[in-house]
C-alpha cells in the first residue's frame, strides 16, 4: 500500500513503545459532529421550554446553557476517560495527543477555541479543506493543539500472555504507562525475545524490578500489562 493510501500513523511513547494510530477522516467526524449537534440542540430546546415562563431570568439561563453547550460540552467530554464526546463514542473515534497519549486540558481548550477559525469562511470550510489535504486528517485546531482524532483500536488478543497471571503494579500507573504496557504485550509475539526483554527492562519499575532485565522480569512486566487490561488474580 502506498504512503498516500496508508493512513496509519506510527508514534513512539516516552517509554519507547511504538503505537499505531488510525486517524479518523472527514466523513466519520462529520457524522459524529451531527450527533453531538443534535444532542446540544435537544438540550437547548428542553431548557428553553423549562424557562419560558421565567422572563428575563429564563433568557439569562438559556444564554448560559448556550455557552456551555458550545464551548464546555466538547472540552468536558474530551477530558473524561476515553477522550470522546457522545457523538464520537457512537462512531468509535476519540481525541488523543500526537504521541497517542490522552489529551491534555490545554490541548483540548486550544483545539476547541479554534473551532471559530475552522468554521471560516462558512460551514467549517477551512476545517474540511485542511482535513482533505492532510494524511492525518487534522483540522486547524488539531494542528495548533498537537492533537489527532483517531479510530479506537479493536480489542487485541494477546496470545503471548495466555499463561501469564496478572500482577498488581507496585506504583500507580498513569494512563500513558498503561497504554505503553498494553502495546508492548500486543507486539511481544512479533519481536525477538531479546527485544522484548530490552523493552520490558525499561518498564521494570512498574513491577518492582528496577535495574533488572531478563525473562523473569519480562514475565512480571507482562503480568502488570494483564492487570492494565483489567484482569485480576
Amino acid at each position: 500500500m502506498s504512503d498516500g493510501l496508508d493512513t496509519v500513523v506510527a508514534v513512539e511513547t516516552p517509554e519507547g513503545i511504538q503505537l499505531e494510530l488510525r486517524p479518523a477522516g472527514l466523513i466519520v467526524r462529520l457524522y459524529a459532529f451531527s450527533v453531538d449537534w443534535l444532542i446540544r440542540l435537544a438540550v437547548l430546546y428542553a431548557v428553553a421550554m423549562a424557562t419560558a415562563f421565567l422572563g428575563g431570568l429564563g433568557v439569562a439561563v438559556w444564554l448560559i446553557v448556550i455557552f456551555a453547550c458550545e464551548w464546555l460540552y466538547p472540552i468536558v467530554f474530551e477530558l473524561r476517560p476515553g477522550g470522546a464526546t457522545p457523538g464520537k463514542r457512537v462512531f468509535k473515534i476519540k481525541v488523543v495527543m500526537d504521541n497517542g497519549l490522552p489529551v491534555t486540558p490545554a490541548a483540548s481548550i486550544t483545539r476547541n477555541l479554534l473551532r471559530a477559525a475552522d468554521f471560516l469562511p462558512f460551514g467549517f470550510g477551512f476545517a474540511a479543506l485542511s482535513m482533505l489535504l492532510r494524511t492525518d486528517y487534522k483540522r486547524l485546531g488539531d494542528i495548533a493543539a498537537a492533537t489527532m482524532v483517531v479510530h479506537e483500536p479493536p480489542p487485541v488478543a494477546i496470545q503471548v500472555m495466555a499463561d501469564i497471571p496478572p500482577l498488581t503494579p507496585v506504583m500507580p500507573l498513569a494512563p500513558r504507562t498503561q497504554a505503553a504496557l498494553i502495546a508492548l504485550a500486543a507486539r511481544a509475539s512479533r519481536l525477538t525475545d531479546e527485544r522484548v526483554d530490552e523493552l520490558a527492562a525499561m518498564a521494570a519499575p512498574v513491577s518492582g524490578d528496577a535495574r533488572r532485565s531478563g525473562p523473569r522480569v519480562t514475565r512480571r512486566v507482562l503480568g502488570v500489562a494483564q492487570w492494565a487490561l483489567g484482569k485480576r488474580a
